[in-house]
């Protein structure tokens, strides 16, 4: 995998000559963005392919459909799987409102990115140009839909997390866990909902439906990634991926 190392910017440390401004890039290979920051806003989305960004102990699926809009001066990293497309717009925080404080998940919609993609025509005349960024700035809205997986940092669950990170189709069960780590089943329960929300099951399955949605979005077939997260069937993981992510996992291998 190949690693890149960005600089680490505090919000507005640049004075930058724009409102808003683009870039895209076809990563070649799987490659890990260590912690960075900008100095703009940016909103990520991807054309093709399925990334990850993380801030913290909370980690985002990024896809065609569902953007990612990150603060300025916030440390992020992320993964990019080889044949990912992905785009950015950088806000400059001097001449627009921050979408929010926080990152948060932006519907990347048809008129939100016929938008962004008229900002990149360099014969764009300036009054043309204003105009379509204040348009963009307008639609720009937190969506309802928020692909995030939030780790826990317990001591205690710190050897599920591991052992879920490097392999998300880990058959061990809840009550498996419990005789492992020599606790009840409802300590680890009870852990897992105050640090995440989720249940281990429901933890578990976000998880794999991360991890699942990357590898769809790099082409790998549904019958494949659906043994290695697990699952006895296409359509066990099928139902389990719709119940986290609101599509089916076909939608997202189609945009990849």
């Amino acid at each position: 995998m190949e690693t890149r190392t960005l600089p680490v910017y505090e919000a507005g440390a640049i004075d930058v000559p724009f409102v808003i401004a683009g870039m895209d890039e076809l990563v070649s290979r799987d490659t890990r963005f260590e912690p960075h920051s900008h100095p703009t806003h940016e909103l990520l989305w991807n054309e093709r392919g399925a990334s990850s960004v993380t801030v913290g102990a909370r980690t985002w699926t990024v896809t065609p459909t569902i953007g990612l809009w990150i603060p300025a001066g916030l440390l992020h990293s992320g993964i990019t799987p080889a044949g990912t497309w992905y785009r950015t717009a950088h806000f400059g925080i001097g001449a627009t409102p921050a979408l929010s404080e926080r990152p948060v998940s932006v519907e990347m919609t048809p008129l939100l990115r016929l938008l962004l993609d008229r900002l990149t025509h360099e014969s764009l005349e300036s009054e043309s140009r204003a105009l379509t960024e204040k348009m963009v700035i307008d639609v720009l809205a937190p969506s309802d839909q928020e692909l995030l997986v939030q780790m826990p940092t317990s001591p205690l669950l710190r050897p599920i997390v591991e052992a879920v990170d490097a392999d998300p189709g880990d058959p061990r069960t809840l009550a498996d866990w419990a005789t492992a780590l020599g606790v009840s089943p409802r300590t680890i329960t009870r852990v897992f909902r105050s640090e995440t929300g989720m249940s281990f099951g429901r933890w578990t399955a976000a998880v794999r439906a991360q991890r699942a949605a990357i590898l769809l979005g790099a082409g790998l077939e549904l019958g494949e990634v659906a043994q290695k997260m697990g699952y006895r069937s296409v359509s066990a993981f099928g139902a389990a991926f719709r119940r986290i992510m609101g599509s089916t996992p076909g939608t997202f291998r189609l945009t990849g």
